[in-house]
């Protein structure tokens, strides 16, 4: 299967795939038993697709429902098959997928990722050397440690691409006063040098969230909120975890977010600001 370079996401094709068919099916008037009853398909097979459960649906599935569904238009279908095809690649990040979770293909294709990160910079600003001491410090195993190391590279080439996502970072001071390590003190300067410069690109905005706030709308927790850029694709918070991490996709969990996020946006320096306070703390 050839690797995507970050043109689409399977995991994002795979997700509009359902919903477009969840759709189409509640158009025909079809429930889920009536649907499998037409196809003498179990009701699980179906849902399976629906829900994304499925990870690489066939063609000649699709083509099945699109019959009982009424759909003939050959370019609506063709562009549902070309939908299943890109569905089915698999993404670079099943390289990876011991430690990789559905995270990375949602960031692929993100045009807006906001993010809050309290102990840690966030991955997609990490230099080498940060991300060694990162993955050394939450116990990766030593023999995992390039691999980690070199997803996390791979995941940053999306703010090189022609059409990069909007990065807008909050980082609490807590990540920038603790040394990558006791031992190399220039690691965590030249962290900070690092997300000086990424600042100074026109995608990307760093913003410190300092101590003297106090308390704040983001003690709840890290937390990354994604858009995408076809309104098909439903944003996505991602709060990360030790295995995978959990995702919330409801309406009223991304307003929450989305209100936290203003809150910190508020509360932090402006990324001005942010821009002079790392610039002191690298003297």
């Amino acid at each position: 299967m050839p690797d995507p370079t970050g043109d689409f996401s399977p995991t994002i094709r795979r997700r509009r795939l359902s919903e477009e068919l969840k759709q189409l099916r509640s158009t025909a008037g079809l429930t889920l038993e009536q649907a499998a009853k037409k196809l003498e398909w179990s009701r699980a097979k179906i849902a399976n697709i629906e829900t994304g459960k499925r990870l690489r649906p066939y063609v000649t599935d699709i083509g099945l429902l699109l019959d009982i569904y009424g759909v003939t238009d050959p370019e609506r279908r063709e562009a549902l098959f070309e939908l299943t095809r890109q569905s089915r690649v698999k993404g670079w990040w099943t390289r990876y997928s011991d430690f990789a979770g559905a995270y990375f293909g949602f960031e692929a294709e993100a045009s807006s990722i906001a993010t809050y990160q309290v102990g840690a910079i966030p991955g997609l600003l990490q230099t080498s050397d940060y991300a060694v001491a990162s993955s050394q410090a939450s116990l990766t195993p030593t023999n995992d440690i390039e691999r980690v190391v070199d997803a996390r590279k791979r995941r940053q080439r999306i703010l090189d691409q022609k059409k990069p996502p909007r990065l807008w970072a909050i980082i609490d001071e807590a990540a920038l006063a603790r040394p990558a390590t006791a031992a190399e003190p220039e690691v965590m300067r030249k962290q900070i040098r690092h997300l000086v410069e990424a600042a100074e690109r026109p995608n990307i905005a760093v913003q410190v969230l300092p101590f003297s706030t106090g308390l704040h709308a983001g003690t709840g927790g890290p937390f990354v909120l994604l858009d995408f850029p076809d309104p098909i694709d439903r944003p996505v918070v991602y709060l990360e975890t030790r295995h995978q991490g959990l995702y919330l996709e409801t309406p009223e969990q991304i307003a929450d977010y989305r209100d936290v996020l203003g809150h910190l946006q508020d509360t932090a320096l402006s990324p001005a600001e942010s821009a002079a306070h790392l610039d002191r703390l690298i003297d």
